[in-house]
């Protein structure tokens, strides 16, 4: 992790478009980037006049879709074969995973949309669209909607409030990348949990 932490500090230093276009695509994947460490910088670099505020907000939205679109593949093509093939090692029965298709389904605008706004839940909200067959087109869209508004809160943040709010998290960095990973194991577990197969009765 400190591997990392150094690597990641090394890109923020010189922090570009095309550098927040890459760390939002991986903070969209099940890399432990937290999106605040990216794009609040991003914002007080353009306050310093060296990005443009609304081209960074966008290349933190198009790098989120990338990182997104990437975790969807993965659920449509790997992540459905293994639930239903190996889904009863992990307690997770075809009938559960008909029901967690069907109850997904029913919300599924409403979770892609608000899970870009959950930290920890970035990470894997995408791959239960792929998983359970939601609509290319609409991903797509509820994506580039809810990532690029929350690229954007980030950035007004670092825009307006400036220093001392890039200074906090620069020097969490570390600690938010380990809460980020605990976060997405919680939320393994928690799902795992709730979508238990229920013990027989006798």
């Amino acid at each position: 992790m400190d591997a990392f932490g150094t690597w990641l500090n090394g890109i923020l230093a010189h922090l570009g478009y095309a550098e927040i276009a890459l760390l939002m695509a991986l903070e969209s994947t099940l890399v432990p980037i937290p999106s605040e460490v990216v794009m609040i910088p991003a914002g007080y670099r353009a306050a310093q006049g060296e990005l443009n505020p609304w081209l960074a907000t966008l290349a933190g939205g198009l790098g989120s879709l990338g990182g997104a679109c990437f975790n969807y593949l993965m659920g449509r093509y790997v992540g459905r074969a293994f639930a239903l093939r190996f889904g009863k090692y992990f307690l997770v029965s075809p009938k559960t995973f008909a029901d967690a298709e069907a109850l997904f389904l029913r919300n599924a605008n409403m979770a892609t949309f608000v899970g870009r706004f959950i930290p920890g839940i970035r990470h894997l909200i995408s791959i239960p669209p792929g998983m359970f067959g939601m609509a290319l087109a609409p991903f797509v869209l509820l994506t580039v909607l809810g990532a690029t508004l929350w690229c954007g809160v980030l950035v007004a943040l670092g825009y307006f409030f400036g220093e001392p709010v890039v200074a906090a998290v620069g020097q969490y960095t570390h600690e938010a990348g380990i809460l980020a990973l605990l976060a997405l194991l919680i939320f393994v577990v928690w799902f795992i949990y709730k979508h238990r197969k229920p013990a027989p009765e006798y």
